[in-house]
């Protein structure tokens, strides 16, 4: 039966209209975003069916676009749109974060880094620029590693908060393992960093370490 043939209040887009996008299943989202299903197969049944394949919404959704346009019913087409759905979402909760104290909405902050972080195959370090109100200046991803490594120079992170102004930074890093533990080297290098800023009165709020879903905190530590 196509979804056409379905009762208004059990079609995706009829019941996000009334309910929210919130009551919709994963598998619901999905059909809205690709619209039409195959022969044969309703967009529902489409979505459940490449769901299944990729092993859930998270994977299909880091795919690459090879590994993406390999599903059924996919292509280059979908995969550029669903980059920049991805891409506004990111967007949206910068904007949101430009507006607060980085402090004072933690969990903002951390929605943000978790989302920009968490699905990174190799490891990078990112910095959140602030200003003397702790709002955010920039976010920049400052050096990129390896599925484990990544190097750090203190002297460039001292370059880009001269760069911007900064009066305080908040340091984030991938852990592409999953784990969120911060190492030996993780704390090493956070000291080495906070020693080379407050030469020039910057302060260091926090280091996050992003694993598969969990953020670990140098500050809540006491690693700081």
């Amino acid at each position: 039966m196509a979804i056409t043939d379905w009762p208004e209040a059990e079609r995706p887009r009829g019941k996000l209209l009334k309910q929210g996008a919130a009551s919709l299943s994963d598998a619901e989202l999905l059909a809205i975003f690709l619209r039409t299903g195959t022969p044969g197969m309703t967009a529902v049944d489409l979505a459940r069916q490449l769901l299944q394949n990729f092993g859930g919404l998270r994977a299909l959704l880091s795919a690459s676009a090879e590994q993406f346009c390999q599903g059924r019913g996919l292509g280059l087409a979908k995969y550029t749109q669903l980059q920049a759905v991805m891409e506004m979402s990111h967007r949206n909760l910068y904007e949101t974060l430009e507006r607060s104290d980085c402090l004072t909405s933690s969990q903002l902050t951390r929605r943000y880094l978790l989302s920009c972080l968490r699905d990174k195959q190799h490891e990078q370090f990112a910095c959140l620029f602030l200003d003397s109100q702790h709002r955010v200046i920039a976010f920049d991803t400052l050096f990129y590693g390896t599925i484990d490594a990544a190097c750090i120079y203190p002297r460039e992170v001292v370059r880009c908060c001269m760069q911007h102004n900064a009066a305080a930074v908040i340091f984030a890093h991938n852990h592409p393992s999953g784990i969120a533990e911060p190492s030996q080297a993780d704390e090493q290098i956070t000291r080495r960093l906070i020693d080379a800023l407050v030469l020039i009165d910057v302060r260091v709020l926090d280091h996050f370490v992003v694993g598969d879903g969990v953020l670990v905190s140098f500050a809540e530590r006491g690693l700081l």
